[in-house]
């Protein structure tokens, strides 16, 4: 904490094509697609605008209606079911759970009534002129345009947009629901899965993309211009803006490490490496771009994650990267993770968030809580958290699960199952696979949420999954600093440090004064650096320029690039660096 890094924030990719331009800002933006619309020969126009859930049609919505050049604006919301009957249809997988529900089936199509379409589509036979069809499922409604407008932006940014209840769920009018969870629930299982479905399906059809991040600052670029920057990232390392977010235990260390607003009380989370919430950054001309890194999963998923992974995984992106901080802060919730059939199940998900801790640093006081002790009793031990929720009693964790004292550079492995959380006084890398919101909190010390509301906690799930047989035997044999020298050469050591062999993914430190030789083996590799202020990544056949990277900072090595190199640079020339690398075994 006494030496800030020079962690870059806004991390991007360049597109030098000149032929692109990026146009910012609404008055241009309309100009520029009246420009494009009077150009169309054509007696009838067809113009459609998508938009994923979370744009705020208010705003969008007013100034297309109000700026375009058209003879009929038509919103396609006004297809869907009503209110209802879309209630009815997304229950089974909203459910009346608060956090969790079931990855849903469902597609655009299942949202709109069929007789409304069929009949606008009648209708749009028999008109002339220009006809504008605007709002998420318009590309579905009229699926031939003669102009392609996609609105998109990055999944934080609608969480933003959701706890200030700016946006409703997909075909609801529900922004104002008192609890934004339940917005970001139906996001997470519905809306985005729906979304989704149909972006995958229009990526060679947009003709512009909409950045709409910023409400009052949208830019516009031609499609071709986001694909080309989507091709150059496949060829290249990279990494994905982080996201910091403030928490109820949150701590002081990338506040200061990583150079972040002093304003906020605290940092609890940053999320750098997970490409289905965090965007990816186009540079093109003297203008950034926005977009989801999902984007580039969707679009490359065998050139990004290699050819066994993607058999495996599909278009997800398998390795999460997140920061826990509570340097100077509180603990994490006591929690467990579901086991692999459990999630399978009751969710619909096909694989669960196993995970680990590698400690980026820690105090002398610094405990992780993990596994049970000798002994425990389980009905008691779920009795004393139920009594403890209820507000009877305060859980005594301390009673039930094993501390281990961490320092700089442990890593402990959580397979699904285990108990755990990091204490006080650690900043944790937590490597994972990305499920996402999986977690089930069992005691959360008596706090309130930011919100000022209970955090839920989900101890009738947890119990169902916890493995009792995971005591501190156990764990210190397995779980914790399972590391091991495997290979070693002139100015570099690499070390296996997990992990648990009921994990898919692995992780080998390398320790290196000198330059020394990587290979993706036809799988992603998602790299930290752990110690050293500054690296530079290259390859020996000079396929990408050079990559520099700053202590703390995550990138990403895509399948593809197979031979790269790494070492020391600029103020760590000469000196020893560590980096941990996850991927996929095979």
């Amino acid at each position: 904490m006494n030496k800030p890094s020079k962690y870059n924030q806004t991390p991007y990719i360049e597109v030098k094509n000149k032929a692109y331009r990026v146009i910012t800002g609404w008055d241009k933006v309309i100009s520029e697609l009246n420009r494009v619309i009077s150009a169309l020969d054509k007696k009838k126009k067809l113009v459609v605008v998508e938009t994923y859930q979370g744009v705020i049609h208010e705003e969008v919505m007013y100034h297309l209606k109000s700026g375009l050049q058209c003879n009929h604006f038509i919103h396609a919301e006004e297809l869907m079911f009503s209110r209802e009957e879309i209630e009815k249809l997304v229950y089974p997988d909203v459910t009346d759970d608060r956090i969790f529900g079931y990855l849903t089936r469902l597609e655009i199509d299942d949202f709109f009534d069929r007789a409304k379409v069929k009949e606008l589509q009648a209708g749009i036979a028999s008109m002339d002129g220009t006809i504008v069809i605007y709002g998420t499922g318009a590309a579905h409604v009229l699926p031939e345009s003669d102009l392609l407008v996609y609105a998109d932006l990055a999944r934080w940014e609608i969480q933003s947009r959701m706890r200030q209840h700016l946006v409703d769920s997909l075909g609801l009018k529900n922004r104002e629901t008192p609890d934004w969870m339940l917005l970001y629930k139906q996001g997470f299982f519905v809306d985005w899965r729906v979304c989704d479905r149909l972006k995958k399906k229009l990526f060679v059809r947009w003709d512009y993309l909409l950045d709409t991040n910023r409400a009052v600052c949208p830019k516009l670029v031609e499609g071709k211009a986001v694909l080309e920057g989507l091709e150059i990232a496949i060829r290249r390392p990279f990494s994905v803006v982080p996201f910091f977010d403030p928490g109820p235990w949150g701590g002081q260390w990338m506040k200061k490490v990583c150079n972040l607003d002093p304003e906020p009380q605290n940092y609890a989370w940053c999320f750098n490496c997970v490409p289905e919430e965090n965007s990816l950054l186009l540079k093109i001309g003297d203008e950034i771009i926005e977009i989801p890194s999902i984007n580039l999963v969707f679009r490359h998923p065998v050139e990004l994650l290699g050819e066994p992974v993607h058999a495996r995984f599909g278009d997800e992106f398998p390795i999460r990267f997140d920061y826990l901080d509570t340097m100077e802060g509180g603990n994490l919730s006591l929690q467990v993770h579901p086991l692999t059939e459990y999630i399978q199940q009751k969710f619909g998900m096909h694989y669960t968030q196993d995970e680990s801790y590698y400690l980026m640093d820690a105090q002398e006081d610094a405990v992780v809580y993990l596994g049970l002790k000798e002994g425990v009793d389980p009905a008691k031990m779920i009795k004393e958290m139920e009594e403890a929720q209820d507000g009877e009693t305060f859980f005594d964790a301390d009673k039930h699960v094993q501390t281990w004292p961490v320092k700089k550079h442990d890593h402990l492995l959580i397979p699904a199952g285990t108990v755990h959380c990091s204490g006080k006084n650690s900043m944790v890398l937590e490597i994972s696979a990305t499920p996402y919101i999986f977690t089930f909190k069992l005691w959360d010390w008596g706090r309130l949420g930011l919100d000022g509301k209970p955090r839920p906690i989900n101890i009738e799930h947890g119990k169902n999954v916890i493995q009792w047989n995971r005591t501190t035997g156990w764990t210190g044999k397995n779980l914790v600093n399972r590391i091991e020298k495997v290979a070693e050469g002139d100015g570099w050591v690499e070390e296996r440090t997990g992990l648990h062999e009921r994990e898919f993914i692995e992780t080998r430190r390398h320790w290196f004064s000198k330059k020394t030789e990587h290979f993706t083996d036809g799988g992603v590799n998602v790299i930290c650096l752990v110690e050293g202020d500054e690296i530079v990544v290259e390859s020996p056949e000079n396929i990408f320029e050079p990559f520099v990277v700053h202590y703390a900072e995550v990138f990403v090595i895509p399948a593809r690039i197979g031979k790269y190199t790494i070492r020391p640079h600029g103020d760590s020339e000469g000196k020893t660096c560590a980096t941990i690398k996850a991927y996929v075994r095979f």
